[in-house]
């Protein structure tokens, strides 16, 4: 539980968090808030010779709420997505996945940005960030560049951002219609078994929009078309929401685990799935 030495940096500008980068490039990682790179350190799973803090970085703090669009910086914690009321009413989910992190304590230091970058399959907001649609922009020595959440995730832990990339925000379109952010852990605190992540916009009772995403069941987050394709057009009904479960199940691929064999993890998704349609279609 104690990690090998390193060389701890705190950098006051991008500027500076760029040139060590590309001073140190492989042997160096950027840190937010930590409490996924820290832990994995700490079990010698992760070796950081050069550690890049982003805390004295300013402008990565910031939570934009417009008529149409939302933007959250990188270093937004868990706890000020929970705690900002305009952005709890114009994007409840949001609230609603936060407040099924961790912990308080881990909420209070846990970044919005550490948990998209890192690349865990199994952290909350990147399967949120894609039933959100969201942008991801990074920044890196050839300047700010824009990737879709959707297209973000190359595998467990493996991401579009290079190594001498940050992310900086993510941004997506306001949420519209119901929403519903529904997970399964073993325990308070735990990684999700399975979560889900939808959005139902609803018209003279069909629904018109979907948007579906789960975690924790493949080495990436898994946006579904097929999915959000099975409810569009209908009314939400058994039929309906059986056809939404089966196609995600066709696009998800969970593998056995302290959490459980393939087939029982197959059998929560199901579940969780038909629960978090429920509520949303409810909201809408």
């Amino acid at each position: 539980m104690i990690p090998a030495a390193f060389d701890y940096y705190r950098p006051k500008d991008m500027a500076g968090v760029l040139s060590l980068l590309e001073e140190h490039g492989d042997d160096a990682r950027v840190m937010a808030g930590g409490h996924s790179l820290i832990p994995m350190m700490k079990l010698r799973m992760a070796d950081v010779p050069h550690l890049i803090d982003l805390q004295d970085v300013g402008g990565l703090s910031g939570i934009e709420v417009t008529s149409d669009r939302i933007k959250i910086g990188a270093l937004v914690t868990q706890a000020n997505l929970i705690d900002h009321a305009g952005l709890a009413d114009a994007a409840p989910i949001l609230r609603e996945a936060a407040l099924q992190i961790a912990d308080p304590q881990v909420r209070y230091m846990g970044t919005v940005g550490g948990n998209i970058a890192n690349g865990d399959p199994a952290n909350d907001m990147p399967g949120l960030m894609q039933c959100l649609d969201a942008t991801l922009t990074v920044v890196g020595p050839n300047g700010t560049r824009d990737v879709s959440a959707r297209d973000f995730y190359e595998g467990a832990f493996v991401t579009d951002r290079e190594d001498d990339e940050v992310l900086t925000s993510a941004s997506f379109p306001l949420p519209k219609g119901g929403h519903a952010y529904e997970k399964q852990k073993r325990k308070i605190g735990d990684y999700a078994t399975a979560a889900a992540a939808v959005q139902i916009v609803k018209e003279g009772g069909k629904c018109t929009f979907a948007s579906i995403a789960m975690t924790n069941l493949s080495d990436t987050p898994v946006f579904s078309e097929d999915a959000c394709a099975a409810l569009v057009g209908t009314s939400v009904d058994n039929a309906a929401i059986k056809a939404a479960v089966k196609a995600m199940l066709g696009d998800i691929d969970p593998t056995e685990d302290n959490r459980g064999p393939v087939a029982f993890k197959n059998h929560v998704a199901g579940i969780i799935l038909s629960r978090a349609i429920e509520r949303a279609w409810s909201r809408a």
